[in-house]
Parts: C-alpha cells; sequence; structure tokens
C-alpha cells in the first residue's frame, strides 16, 4: 500500500483516482500530477514500484498545498474573517450558511437540531 502526504492509498484504485484520497487532491489535480510524473492513469496502486512513489510524492511536496497545512490555512482564512468582523465572518461565528442559501425551512446541517420555541 503506498503511502503518500500521510495517506495509504487504496490498492486496487487506478491511479488517478487514488489520489483524491488526499485531502486537496481533486480528480484534475491528481492528473497534473501525473502527467508532471509521466506515470500512467491506468497504473493501480499496487503495481507502483518505490521509484514512482518518490516521484509522485516529490511533485505534490513542490507544487501542491495538502492535507495538514491546507487544514490550516483553511482555519486561518476562516478565522480571518471572523475577525474582520464582515458579513460571512459574522456568519460562520453564528454558525449559519455562509453563501446566501435560504434558512428559513433548510440549512438544518449549519444550524444543527431543532430547537422548538413558544409552544405551549
Amino acid at each position: 500500500m503506498a503511502r503518500i502526504a500521510g495517506v495509504d492509498l487504496p490498492k486496487k484504485k487506478r491511479m488517478e483516482y487514488a489520489l483524491t484520497y488526499i485531502y486537496g487532491i481533486g480528480l484534475t489535480t491528481s492528473r497534473q500530477i501525473l502527467d508532471r510524473t509521466g506515470i500512467s492513469y491506468d497504473k493501480r496502486v499496487y503495481e507502483l514500484t518505490d521509484a514512482e512513489a518518490a516521484l509522485i510524492r516529490k511533485d505534490i511536496q513542490d507544487h501542491v498545498m495538502v492535507e495538514g497545512d491546507l487544514r490550516k490555512k483553511v482555519a486561518m482564512d476562516i478565522k480571518a474573517l471572523m475577525d474582520l468582523g464582515n458579513y460571512r465572518g459574522l456568519r460562520h461565528r453564528k454558525g449559519l450558511p455562509v453563501r446566501g442559501q435560504k434558512t428559513k425551512t433548510n440549512a438544518r446541517t449549519r444550524k444543527g437540531k431543532r430547537k422548538t420555541v413558544g409552544s405551549a
């Protein structure tokens, strides 16, 4: 099992899809990495040699922000919005949807379990 960027990739998946298991790498980025390293999209993870795995690791390290660093950056960006006190920051602070969704009937994921008010 190949371990890249702190993530164990699933053995039987094709490389282009296996790389998407790493936080911060989607299908397009995965294909760009494989193009730069010269590895076939169709190659399975268990067929990967140690040299090819090292090549992928180096390319990700040089060109893509992934896992812990990316999570930290996202958290710091949200914290900066909240510190500024702009609209998006206030929505984050209140735990409401940030991108203009309606909240009268939906948004249960952000708002949490219903709190019944005023039933007698």
